[in-house]
């Protein structure tokens, strides 16, 4: 039995595409398909597929409603995606791929942009994801080491944990729970999700620090377990960006990236050593990716 878990919020232009990628798929075995929403145009958009069923959660953010909905949830495996993407046909069957392997206990799917190449931040987005994350992920899930998921794809043994901080996102705390329990962390690397990033400077910087928060927060419980996105982490594998550009104008978007990746990671030092604001759980869209 699999649960699918779609959570999503004020995107109701964008559910029916991520809930028809999930039911175009050969799923054999038995599955639900729940989507998660706290607004009613999200919900009413969902509710005209009728294999979805369909949790209103009281929209306090996606932790606290994945915290409602973990006890509620009836497959072995919980799979999970957001509203405003959509994941490739075969995604499915290469995260059920890796739990065969009963010492795995989270897996993550990759993520692809969809962002044109051609400008700045679209460049900047597949960059980060192909030559950063991607890479980052398949070397150490071939190391046996510890790797972060990617919460627009990725997914959990049920029972395993039964609740998880709320201060921290799940995707960040989730797979540290699992590891601190001697679980491996899986990457499905041809289990492809689609996303649409940031188009602007001001949602670029806010996405970003935003993450940047959510694992700085790890410090916080003690956590003591490898850690993938940190800066001095980005220091050491960041050459890999130097091998991605395939012209100079892509050349000099790749050197703009530097400073403002460093930019980034001093303004989470800001808001979390100085100004002590910490991540919070809570619905924030990021308008131009939607």
């Amino acid at each position: 039995m699999i649960s699918i878990v779609i959570t999503s919020y004020k995107e109701p232009g964008t559910i029916g595409k991520a809930i028809e990628s999930f039911l175009k798929q050969n799923i054999k075995g038995r599955y639900e398909l729940i989507v998660s929403a706290p607004d009613k145009e999200t919900i009413a958009a969902a509710k005209k597929y009728k294999k979805v069923k369909i949790f209103n959660d009281p929209g306090k953010g996606k932790s606290y409603a994945l915290n409602l909905l973990l006890p509620k949830l009836k497959g072995d495996i919980i799979i999970l995606s957001d509203g405003d993407v959509f994941v490739s046909n075969n995604s499915v069957k290469e995260i059920l791929k890796l739990f065969s392997d009963h010492s795995v206990g989270c897996v993550s799917g990759r993520p692809v942009s969809l962002n044109p190449k051609n400008n700045l931040f679209g460049y900047w987005s597949h960059l980060l994801c192909d030559a950063g994350a991607h890479l980052a992920r398949l070397k150490r899930w071939k190391e046996g080491r510890f790797l972060e998921c990617s919460g627009y794809l990725w997914a959990f043994r049920n029972k395993v944990i039964k609740t998880f901080p709320k201060d921290i996102a799940e995707d960040t705390i989730v797979p540290v729970l699992f590891w601190l329990k001697g679980y491996k962390i899986g990457y499905a690397s041809k289990a492809e999700v689609y996303v649409k990033f940031p188009d602007n400077l001001k949602d670029f910087i806010e996405q970003k620090v935003r993450t940047a928060k959510s694992h700085e927060s790890l410090k916080r419980y003690g956590f003591k377990v490898p850690r993938m996105k940190t800066f001095a982490n980005e220091i050491m594998e960041g050459y890999r960006a130097l091998f991605y550009p395939k012209n100079l104008k892509e050349i000099f978007w790749t050197s703009l990236l530097f400073p403002m990746r460093l930019y980034i990671w001093l303004a989470v030092f800001w808001h979390t050593k100085i100004k002590k604001h910490h991540y919070k759980d809570a619905w924030k869209r990021v308008e131009s990716t939607k």
